[in-house]
Parts: structure tokens; sequence; C-alpha cells
């Protein structure tokens, strides 16, 4: 049985774009007990970029669509700029981190996904997390910020979705820790109501789950992230949390549990 503890905390992009919320958020991620990773995309962020370098960034129902040129600028934006100043900030805080991608110490393995029924390009869908290398990490008191980009092991980077690879991390890593999974975005958790913060669910069964996805209560970004979420409590991650950054320090408040 897995004794020690580790908390997986994946960030959304619009915590990123705000410089008072991400400041929050690093204070309360640098907190934690334990071990811990932090997982981030940033795909606005990516978008704004190819905007400047004339690189139009292309979207069929709401998925970002990698083709060379945007796959160049999520490698810049994803594995640099935004990677390197999470790493940096958490330094500030004096707190050992070290930014990885998916091909980074073979950190993450994915194929490329196939182009039928749509061809989203450079997408890649995970295949094997090397729990190994980060429990390394882990041991010496580093925590890794994995940014949303796998490899295929034949020198291909693959954009992939961060919900997803905080799932299949948290999946993996249950071989070697009691895992938590907590997905911190700028609400305080699924809402009965999309217009009111009080209409928190505070646990969330996979039935009425979708019973609400039918009623569109739940849509758009929540989705994977929902479905991310009960795919990793299927696989023995041992809790699944949605809220906002207050639910590091007090998880009975500001979140959603998601139940089997």
């Amino acid at each position: 049985m897995n004794t020690s503890s580790l908390s997986i905390v994946k960030i959304g992009g619009e915590i990123l774009d705000n410089p008072g919320r991400k400041s929050s958020f690093l204070e309360r991620f640098a907190a934690i007990g334990g071990s811990k990773i932090l997982v981030h995309g940033g795909g606005k962020q990516a978008s704004e970029v190819a905007r400047t370098m004339g690189i139009e960034a292309k979207m069929i129902e709401g998925r970002r669509v990698t083709d060379a040129r945007n796959l160049d600028v999520t490698l810049m934006v994803y594995a640099g700029l935004l990677n390197k100043k999470l790493v940096a900030d958490l330094q500030s805080l004096g707190h050992q981190a070290c930014g990885i991608s998916g091909a980074d110490g073979n950190a993450i393995l994915a194929s490329k996904r196939p182009p039928q029924p749509v061809d989203f390009g450079f997408a890649g869908d995970v295949e094997m997390v090397n729990a190994s290398f980060l429990d390394v990490l882990l041991k010496n008191k580093i925590t890794p910020v994995i940014c949303a980009l796998t490899h295929d092991g034949k020198g291909q980077m693959l954009n992939t979705n961060a919900d997803t690879i905080a799932s299949e991390t948290a999946i993996a890593m249950c071989s070697h820790y009691n895992t938590s999974l907590y997905y911190v975005f700028d609400k305080p958790g699924v809402l009965m109501d999309v217009d009111d913060d009080s209409s928190v669910v505070p646990k969330l069964n996979a039935a009425t789950y979708l019973r609400m996805k039918e009623r569109e209560q739940i849509y758009a970004g929540m989705i994977p992230k929902l479905d991310n979420g009960f795919h990793a409590l299927k696989h023995n991650v041992s809790r699944v949390l949605l809220g906002n950054h207050d639910m590091l320090k007090d998880h009975s408040q500001h979140a959603t549990y998601l139940q089997l």
C-alpha cells in the first residue's frame, strides 16, 4: 500500500493569464505538503503569439488544430515562455522546480492522433507516462512542472490536452504514491448554474454528470476536465477535485469532489 502522498495540480489558462490569480495560486501550490506535480497548458497565449507572427490559429469544434507552424509556436510558448516563467516563480518562493515537456527524460510518450474522422494535425494521445523518471525528481524534492507537450519517441513533438496529461500522470504515479488530482480554474467548483458561483455541486457522481451534460449545464472546457477526472478515479487515483485555488488550502470548500 502506498503511504506517501502526491498532489497533481492542473492549472487553467485563465489563471496563467491573470498575474494576480497566478501569484495567489503559486503561493497556495508551494504551500501544499508532500510531493507535488504541476501541469499546465496555455492555448490562449499560444494563439496570441501566433497572431503576432502572422500565423492563423485553427480550431475545429473548439479544439485546436496543430499544423507544423502552430506546433512550433506551441513549443515556444508552452515549453519556453510559460513553463520557465512558472519555474522561476516557484524558485522565487523557495520551491525547487524543474520544467519539462513529455520529451524530457522520456516523461510522456504519445502517438499522433489518426486523421479520421477529424484531422487535428500534430495532436498526441498519451500512451505512457514515465513514472520512474518523475519519481526520481520527486524523491530529490524537485517539483516537475509539466507543459502540454508530448513526443512519439521518433523525434516528433505533439500537442496534447493538459487535462489528459494531468489525469494520465496521476494514474501512472499511483504505483508510487497515494495520489490526488486537482483541476484548478476560476470557478469554485462545478456549478448547477454557470452564472451563479454559489451553486457549487459539492459532490458529483458519473450519473449526475451525464444528466447535467444532457441538460447543457456542463459544456465546453468543463467536459474534458470531468471526463479525465472520472477516468482517473476509475484507475485508482484516490480523489479528484475541481475548483479554484483556495481548495488547495481548504478541501472542504471551493471545490467539487468527484465520485464514481
